[in-house]
């Protein structure tokens, strides 16, 4: 009998459901995961580090990459806008007995579990509604109407895939919706199939 294959978690969402402070509080719970680090072509905001929260590289090597077929998943987000999952950071994270978590788009992660279908565990992360959507992307103050518009539109076209992924988890309240994550991941990761590859902290 050969290894088990080596599993990959998977966090989506609509942009504004919650997706990534749910990926950190998980990152903190579970020593064993490790950020899938994505690529993008768009520009560092804030004290965002290359390498560490994406690989920010230019939309001529981003093309040239889908070309060699170095990604698992890719898509233009927004227009002009590249996001994807390089093989070699799964690959990266695999080789430190590490799993890889990806905190990615709807469309991207379906892709990946298409690509990896023995091997994910996928989570969806769903707003109350798409009232208290908009009204979270509202506090943040960054967008536009025009923006704010196109991200409600994508969340709505986003929610009607989310019987694609392993388990639906409403974030009304952050707090209950970490537990709900960690309980989740705590069980598939125990289970029999990938219970040997688990490094235990």
């Amino acid at each position: 009998m050969g290894n088990p294959p080596s599993p990959i978690i998977i966090i989506t969402a609509p942009s504004g459901a919650g997706k990534t402070s749910i990926t950190r509080y998980l990152l903190q719970k579970y020593p064993y995961l490790a950020f899938s680090v994505s690529a993008a072509t768009r520009q560092p905001r804030g004290t965002e580090k290359d390498g560490v929260d994406y690989y920010f590289i230019t939309e001529e090597d981003f093309q040239k990459k889908i070309a060699a077929n170095e990604f698992v998943e890719w898509e233009m987000v927004y227009q002009g806008k590249y996001y994807g999952t390089l093989h070699s950071e799964l690959n990266r994270i695999w080789q430190q007995q590490q799993v890889p978590m990806l905190d990615i788009d709807v469309k991207g992660a379906i892709h990946v579990q298409q690509q990896y279908p023995e091997q994910c565990f996928s989570l969806f992360i769903e707003p109350p509604s798409l009232d208290e959507l908009k009204n979270r992307l509202l506090a943040r103050g960054t967008e536009t109407e025009e923006s704010l518009q196109a991200r409600l539109g994508k969340a709505a076209f986003e929610i009607s895939f989310k019987n694609y992924f392993d388990q639906v988890i409403v974030n009304d309240r952050l707090e209950d919706a970490c537990a709900a994550a960690e309980k989740a991941i705590g069980e598939f990761l125990q289970s029999k199939q990938f219970r040997q590859q688990i490094i235990h902290s």
